[in-house]
């Protein structure tokens, strides 16, 4: 979807079209969860301090989120994907990839299907919505990108090799800023670069994220849509309104052990096979530096006091200077066990 919370609010409110909107809390806290593409134009992007989106556009008009709002218009959208496929992997309330090679109904090609999810998705929700058409996953989240917004992009086999081989390594997906800096000492600036540099040589610098990264770098990505993810972690986090010593968190702590517990008796109650091991802090510093400590214990929790005591506890292993500031913290259950007895690879608080 394009600019999805910004653009309800602009459907919803007349007075809010063609205006800069961000949707953020205002306050010194606060961040970004969405921008028109009218506030984007002033540099204003999601996961940005509200501070410093204010400061970059101080004409934009601030809307606090409304979460169950736009849960109910992403259900609506999910109901126009089932018309055509019945593989379909969430990965947010507005994105999803689709597995269009054995559609439901069959228009002739992904690209004709595309266009016509966008139509119905236009005509239904009056958002709009830009699709990308691709062999693999990997290039299909690029592609979606390409000519947002209210567009599509058709990359064909035949064009894969060009086509990434020019794509700057950040469009890879999670290469975050750290990651780019890292190969760009490397010499490392596009995909092209990272061929050269070769597998092994990748693999010896960042173990199995090298062989990854030469990989997607050729276009190969052989994950399957999911139509059903399990769940790899359940969490909860709050930013403070001002920054906090380590001792003076537990209260935060168990409100937020409350909240994750709740969320992992809903996840339970669909799976209850299924049983989380790993209780995980994580802490952000009031200079941003972000660290998590965890904990498996041979017993799993098996109640949110007893995950609230091991959160609390995992403090005394933070290792920080006792003048350390905290402004965010978060409490995550994560190490599922698998039905078979195996443990999902965890993304914590991804």
């Amino acid at each position: 979807m394009d600019a999805f919370y910004a653009s309800v609010e602009q459907r919803d409110d007349p007075a809010l079209r063609g205006r800069p909107v961000v949707v953020a809390w205002k306050g010194a806290r606060s961040v970004v969860c969405a921008a028109s593409y009218e506030a984007r134009r002033f540099g204003v992007r999601s996961a940005m301090p509200a501070l410093r989106a204010e400061r970059l556009c101080p004409q934009a008009v601030f809307v606090p989120p409304d979460f169950p709002r736009y849960k109910a218009v992403s259900r609506q959208i999910r109901a126009i994907f089932e018309r055509y496929t019945d593989r379909i992997e969430p990965l947010s309330l507005d994105e999803a990839y689709l597995d269009v090679s054995a559609p439901r109904r069959d228009l002739g090609s992904a690209t004709a299907i595309a266009s016509e999810i966008r139509d119905a998705i236009r005509a239904e929700t009056q958002l709009t919505a830009s699709a990308g058409i691709a062999p693999n996953k990997f290039l299909a989240k690029i592609a979606s990108d390409w000519n947002k917004p209210n567009g599509q992009f058709v990359l064909k086999p035949a064009m894969v090799d060009a086509f990434v081989a020019l794509l700057p390594v950040g469009k890879i997906p999670g290469v975050g800023k750290v990651m780019e800096a890292k190969l760009a000492e490397l010499g490392i600036a596009t995909c092209a670069d990272l061929r050269a540099f070769g597998a092994e040589a990748l693999q010896a610098r960042f173990g199995r994220w090298g062989l990854r990264l030469h990989e997607l770098a050729r276009g190969i990505d052989d994950r399957e849509v999911e139509s059903e993810r399990l769940t790899l972690q359940v969490s909860s986090e709050d930013t403070f309104p001002e920054d906090l010593p380590l001792e003076a968190l537990e209260p935060h702590l168990r409100r937020l052990a409350g909240k994750t517990w709740a969320g992992y008796l809903r996840e339970r109650a669909r799976h209850p096979e299924r049983v989380a091991r790993t209780v995980v802090l994580k802490l952000k510093t009031a200079d941003f530096r972000t660290l998590t400590r965890s904990l498996t214990a041979p017993e799993p929790p098996t109640s949110e006091q007893a995950l609230a005591d091991t959160a609390c506890a995992l403090r005394a292993r933070v290792g920080l200077p006792a003048a350390t500031r905290y402004r965010l913290a978060g409490v995550c259950l994560s190490g599922f066990a698998e039905p078979d007895g195996s443990h999902a690879q965890d993304d914590l608080f991804g």
